[in-house]
Parts: structure tokens; C-alpha cells; sequence
């Protein structure tokens, strides 16, 4: 099925704000068939992991938020994870345009 001119018509008059809710909701359509793969960077014995939240407002219209980036890891035979924000430090990205 291709994408209706109208649509892509609509897309491109979305302010920043509108765009990033769009793309959030498409990924959670991407998440909810399982396609993650997208949303996954391994730096050494870290994983990277790009996430949406659920508030837990009942009040709450925009839910879920983000995404955010969450690094894992392990520690100790567990696994941790810590939130990062919403882009990846710069670091981070340095060392995989380096390996890449």
C-alpha cells in the first residue's frame, strides 16, 4: 500500500512538536509488531536502548512520552539501566561513527 499524497501533503505542514508526537506514535506502532530493531545501539558492554514511557497520569492525553534514550548494563549479574535523555551523548556517538 503506498502512502496517500494527502497524507504526506499533511506531514509536511506539522510544526517540530507535532512531528516528534507523530514520530513517537509510529514507533510505538513499529514496537507493537515487534520491530525494534531500529531502536538498538551496543557500545562495548553497554546497550543503548531508545524507549517511550507511560506517565501514569490517568489525567495524562500525550502518553506515552519520550522517546528517551535508556543505556543497560550489567552489574554484578544484574541488569541496570539509566536513563540518558532524549539524544544519545556525544561520546557515544562519536565511538559508533568510529567503528562504523
Amino acid at each position: 500500500m503506498s502512502l496517500d499524497r494527502k497524507l504526506m501533503q499533511q506531514l509536511r505542514q506539522l510544526d517540530r512538536h507535532d512531528l516528534r508526537r507523530v514520530l513517537i506514535f509510529v514507533r510505538g506502532l513499529l514496537h507493537s509488531i515487534g520491530d525494534e530493531a531500529a531502536e538498538v545501539v551496543e557500545a562495548g558492554s553497554v546497550t543503548y536502548r531508545l524507549e517511550t514511557v507511560r506517565c501514569g497520569k490517568a489525567s495524562c492525553t500525550t502518553c506515552p512520552h519520550g522517546p528517551y534514550w535508556y543505556a543497560y548494563y550489567r552489574d554484578g549479574g544484574r541488569l541496570r539501566s539509566r536513563y540518558i535523555g532524549r539524544e544519545l551523548p556525544a561520546d557515544v556517538r562519536a565511538s559508533l561513527a568510529d567503528r562504523a
